[in-house]
């Protein structure tokens, strides 16, 4: 699943693109998609990439027009413009592919510096279970001490709390909330 770059250089063969290519490739075609399908499949496509170490530095690397105006973002900003459209599955694929490369503290610092944080914290009040599951991962990796403040508001405490409470609900939520809360809340609070 994982890969690195021996096994990278196997799977692209002497003639294979190579993957920051690929990657640029990626994200052209997603600004030059019309249809909202191919948008969505593109960005889950990337999503897919952030999951796997090797492609960390690519996420941050490549560089595309951001999507209102000349300004130049990384995938990872790509991914937090994903998350203020209106079409559900953009929002969870871009917050997926968030959730997935924040692992990562370099990743974590430029969705944090780029204005991530409420975004994300947005998507706990999603209709779609996999957005809610993306953003309880994300944040669970994005608090540290520099944000705990910004993260740890009464009101998503709250959220974490009735989620964590939810176990008959969803399973998923309960585990993903009762691990941030374990890990990031004092029990007297």
């Amino acid at each position: 699943m994982f890969t690195n770059s021996r096994r990278q250089e196997e799977r692209t063969g002497k003639y294979g693109t190579p993957r920051l290519q690929y990657l640029q490739e990626l994200v052209s075609q997603f600004q030059n998609a019309t249809s909202e399908e191919s948008k969505e499949r593109i960005v889950a496509n990337l999503a897919n990439f952030a999951y796997d170490p090797y492609n960390y530095t690519f996420l941050r690397q490549v560089q595309c027009p951001r999507l209102n105006g000349e300004q130049l973002l990384n995938i990872l900003e790509l991914f937090l413009d994903c998350i203020t459209e209106p079409n559900e599955k953009l929002v969870e694929f871009g917050v997926g592919g968030i959730c997935n490369s924040c692992v990562d503290p370099a990743n974590a610092a430029i969705v944090t510096q780029c204005g991530g944080i409420p975004l994300i914290i947005q998507c706990l009040s999603s209709p779609v279970r996999n957005t809610v599951n993306y953003a309880l991962g994300a944040l669970y990796y994005l608090c540290n001490a520099s944000n705990k403040e910004e993260i740890l508001k009464p009101e998503v405490v709250d959220v974490m709390r009735r989620y964590a409470a939810a176990g008959a609900v969803s399973v998923s939520f309960s585990n993903l909330a009762q691990a941030f809360l374990d890990k990031h809340v004092d029990e007297h609070e």
